[in-house]
């Protein structure tokens, strides 16, 4: 894609200006060069107030994403129903029409309107398809668009506008076709929320609290999740629940977006130097720290004391596509794992909490515990990640989910078993929901800036068809369910062996910098 000219000439100017003075061996100080993660180490931060403040601002989106995302659950759900004069079957199917009627009337959630039962009762499942469908295909593209000009804020500002006209909209859906349709279109827009939100919150933090801080970020979504069940408590028409989890992405656009910074990563990749400089110096105006007046920034494969570095500064803005990726051996075999792993995982995670929901308890204190029982696991993948690594915890976390699901499908589902089947999908769930936080984090260091969205858009792509094969997995019931997800969790923990680790290890800007890198690793 060529580079803006606006963008491209501010930028040659003040970088000329720049190597001039630099060059000047009479005048004023020589400049030195850095990279974000030495620069903040060194002088900004790498984690204070301005890294919290933006962080918590800018995760917020998660708990959007969750509204957007879990609202299916209540606002497709099969209501009671109940018999008009004469004792109630199991099933109302083996009744006549007019022989029963839905308790709540029909405006309780989508099934009742449009009698989504008996032979029609798939199309609640293809919605729910169609939903991560739009997901798959809005994460390749708003990966790909924030990586390149409309950048982490700008494309996280388009996809909330999105996902407030397209949720308000769903509200109005007149017939079943025109809702299927706009939770597609809404899942288009959802797919780049968590993606766009998590980069951008975590590329602005020092490269040893990164791994914290990107764990922290599923605490917003689990968070939304359960303020959703709530919320689709006090509002049990299902037209009224989609207007009121649309609305507050749309004051996120007003309220949170005019506060939130655009990555300097960003600026930097793109050679707006001057708004990646000037992104730092509040960093470190806010953190107490300060930025001496020769300091300035570089990228990975910007090299200092080289006659020819005029030329090589003053050029167009560096960018990159999920075909930089391929090509590259190094990042080619870390793309296909990390879309193998995150499709595996993504099968487990959602296949297991469709069973916990599956359980025929009551439906809003179900969502609330399956929400609440996931923040154990980010606290301690949080605590462990530093320490431990992300390859032993992501191998680990996998391991742990499949060894119990096995364990799972093994034992009984009738009597006390069902006690011992409960208590492996809760584990399972603990497992796999930690290994879910970490793969964010973990994918996000394994590619730099320049393909960093693109490669989780394609992450997050391959983890929505975990998702939409998720539910035809549980169809199978019994303990077949469980068998499957054991052995993709196992499987999963063998691919991540052949990962390599991150931690500590520099967030590299663009291609040839990560290839530099990592080949004094291996020498």
């Amino acid at each position: 894609m060529a580079a803006n000219p606006g963008f491209e000439s501010e930028s040659a100017a003040d970088l000329q200006a720049a190597l001039l003075r630099a060059g000047n061996g009479g005048g004023g100080e020589e400049e030195e060069r850095m990279g974000i993660d030495e620069m903040l180490r060194r002088h900004a931060g790498e984690f204070g107030r301005w890294q919290l403040r933006h962080f918590v601002l800018t995760s917020t989106a998660w708990a959007l994403e969750a509204l957007h995302t879990m609202v299916m659950i209540f606002a497709d759900r099969e209501p009671t129903w109940r018999c008009s004069d004469r004792p109630c079957p199991a099933d109302p199917c083996l009744l006549g029409p007019g022989e029963w009627e839905w308790a709540g009337g029909p405006a309780t959630s989508t099934v009742a309107e449009w009698g989504l039962v008996c032979g029609h009762k798939y199309k609640v499942g293809l919605v729910q398809s169609f939903f991560f469908a739009g997901c798959m295909i809005g994460a390749g593209v708003f990966g790909h668009l924030s990586d390149s000009f409309l950048g982490r804020k700008g494309s996280l500002t388009i996809v909330c506008i999105l996902n407030t006209i397209f949720g308000l909209l769903t509200s109005m859906s007149p017939t079943y076709w025109v809702y299927a349709g706009l939770r597609f279109l809404t899942g288009f827009s959802t797919g780049g929320v968590g993606l766009c939100a998590f980069v951008l919150a975590t590329e602005p933090v020092g490269p040893t609290k990164r791994g914290a801080a990107g764990m922290s970020t599923f605490y917003f979504f689990s968070s939304g999740i359960a303020v959703l069940s709530g919320i689709a408590y006090l509002f049990q028409s299902w037209r009224s629940l989609y207007i009121v989890t649309s609305l507050p992405s749309f004051l996120f656009i007003v309220a949170v977006v005019p506060f939130i910074s655009e990555s300097p990563r960003w600026y930097l990749v793109r050679r707006r130097i001057n708004e990646a400089m000037d992104v730092m110096r509040a960093i470190a105006k806010s953190n107490g720290g300060h930025l001496p007046d020769g300091v300035t920034l570089k990228l990975d494969d910007d090299y200092d004391g080289n006659d020819d570095c005029d030329e090589l500064l003053v050029g167009k803005a560096v960018s990159g596509s999920i075909i930089d990726v391929v090509r590259s051996p190094t990042t080619r075999i870390r793309l296909f794992l990390t879309v193998a792993i995150n499709f595996l995982c993504s099968v487990v995670y959602y296949g297991l909490s469709l069973n916990v929901v599956n359980l025929k308890t009551n439906l809003y204190l179900s969502v609330l515990l399956n929400a609440v029982a996931e923040m154990p696991a980010f606290l301690l993948t949080a605590v462990l990640l530093d320490y431990l690594g992300r390859k032993p915890m992501g191998v680990g976390t996998m391991w742990l989910s499949g060894v119990f699901c096995i364990v799972g499908s093994s034992v009984g589902g009738v009597g006390a078993m069902k006690v011992v089947r409960m208590v492996c999908g809760i584990i399972g769930i603990f497992g796999m929901a930690a290994t879910y936080n970490l793969l964010f984090i973990y994918t996000a260091e394994l590619f730099p800036t320049v393909v960093r969205n693109a490669a989780l858009g394609c992450a997050t792509q391959a983890g929505q068809m975990g998702a939409i094969l998720a539910p035809l997995v549980v169809v199978l019931g019994d303990g077949i369910p469980f068998a499957v997800f054991g052995a993709c969790g196992l499987l999963g923990g063998m691919l991540a062996f052949f990962l390599p680790e991150t931690m500590n290890r520099p967030l590299y800007d663009t291609m040839a910098g990560l290839e530099e890198g990592e080949s004094k690793v291996v020498e």
